[in-house]
């Protein structure tokens, strides 16, 4: 392959001819388990409902899966956020930080908590937060802090809970981009005080189309977790009865999530050591072709404790003459699955005009957003798909450098 190959976005042949392959994450596993949940209530004579032998099952597991103690099963990622929020029960008006690179239902479960959210950035070059970003954006009136593990990479958590343990901050996990992914050893959601999960279904762990999970350590956080996410009930409490609301708590909504969608999750949930091994093969095979081939193109250190779930490639703007979009659209024209552009940079998001704490702009966030695309992952792209994306990264390189490109073997 030489520079003189036109690029597929100038109507050149592609170097992938054929689309990317599919996830399917639901799969026969998980169609056995939703079988079982339907034979089992059929035997009892009901239809399958909610808080029953499939999500006590599924939260024991989840739970164990991180070393052991409680889960409760919602209905979204965003519900558990909710949830793990309003258990913290920090005063009305209390001051949230919050990673910059996130999704808007972070955001919004501060919000919808009565609380303000204030922004921290990440370190440079990442889309992550460091306890360095994390101290400089701390203020007398912060209570607490919700830690994103963004692109499936781990935060530094030691340094994070060291500092908001000096200065008294709850702490929350988001760890929806990244189930199964460890600092140091020890998984990420262990770190803090309680965590939240996404386990919608691009996630590296599923319950269904959508799904979440609230998890803790802490007894009584758990206990108002579970009365959060069901309209005050406190169903631990001897003598509780479910049908007299004069025992509930508080005012709250319904968040749970279904028997169905348990079940599903204890299949994913078995499957996600693999899942992680796998897509963590597509990622390190991409790193190192990049390392030994691409002048232009980086990816962040990876490591054994990360869970993928998409990888940012920075693009070097002094050894190209085009910009990011321009080099990203044209890799996808080569046949190869990415977003050229990573929007969800929470400072740049005008809804959130009068909600944050200050107009602090993220500026570490933004560059590394700027300067990168972000490629998919999943646990079905193998050998041919690392050969076939720095493939089409090297032709695009070389044809914004005017250098030469190899095959990308």
């Amino acid at each position: 392959m030489t520079p003189s190959i036109k690029l597929a976005l100038h109507g050149g042949p592609p170097v992938r001819r054929v689309p990317m392959p599919l996830r399917r994450a639901m799969g026969p596993a998980e169609e056995h388990m939703v079988a079982e949940v339907l034979d089992h209530y059929r035997r009892i004579g009901q239809d399958p409902g909610y808080q029953g032998p499939f999500e006590d099952r599924y939260t024991a597991a989840f739970a164990a899966k991180l070393g052991g103690g409680f889960a409760d099963s919602v209905a979204t990622g965003t519900a558990a956020l909710y949830v793990a929020l309003a258990a913290l029960g920090l005063p009305p008006g209390s001051k949230v930080l919050c990673s910059p690179i996130t999704d808007p239902g972070t955001l919004s479960a501060i919000i919808l908590n009565g609380l303000v959210p204030r922004l921290m950035d990440s370190e440079p070059g990442s889309y992550n937060i460091g306890a360095g970003t994390f101290a400089a954006r701390l203020a007398p009136d912060v209570r607490a802090a919700v830690v994103v593990h963004a692109t499936g990479q781990a935060v530094d958590m030691d340094g994070v809970m060291a500092v908001a343990r000096q200065h008294g901050i709850r702490v929350l996990e988001d760890c929806s981009q990244a189930h199964g992914a460890c600092w140091k050893g020890r998984p990420v959601g262990t770190f803090g005080d309680i965590a939240a999960f996404s386990t919608m279904n691009r996630k590296a762990h599923i319950t269904g189309g959508s799904g979440g999970v609230v998890f803790t350590r802490d007894r009584d956080l758990y206990h108002m977790a579970l009365a959060h996410a069901d309209r005050g009930k406190p169903v631990w409490q001897e003598g509780f009865d479910w049908r007299n609301p004069a025992q509930f708590l508080f005012p709250a909504l319904n968040l749970h999530t279904d028997e169905i969608s348990c079940a599903i999750g204890l299949a994913s949930l078995e499957r996600l050591d693999e899942t992680i091994v796998r897509r963590l093969a597509y990622v390190a095979g991409i790193a190192g072709k990049l390392r030994r081939h691409s002048r232009a193109c980086t990816v962040r250190p990876y490591s054994p404790g990360d869970s993928p779930f998409i990888i940012p490639v920075f693009v070097d703007a002094g050894m190209v003459s085009c910009d990011k979009m321009e080099f990203a659209h044209a890799v996808r024209a080569e046949g190869i699955d990415l977003n050229p552009h990573y929007e969800y940079v929470a400072a740049t998001w005008p809804f959130l005009a009068g909600h944050l704490d200050d107009d602090f702009a993220t500026p570490n966030a933004a560059r590394a957003c700027a300067d990168s695309f972000v490629l998919y992952v999943n646990e079905n792209y193998g050998e041919t798909e690392v050969s076939d994306t720095v493939a089409a990264l090297r032709k695009v390189e070389a044809h914004y450098t005017g250098g030469d490109a190899a095959d990308g073997q």
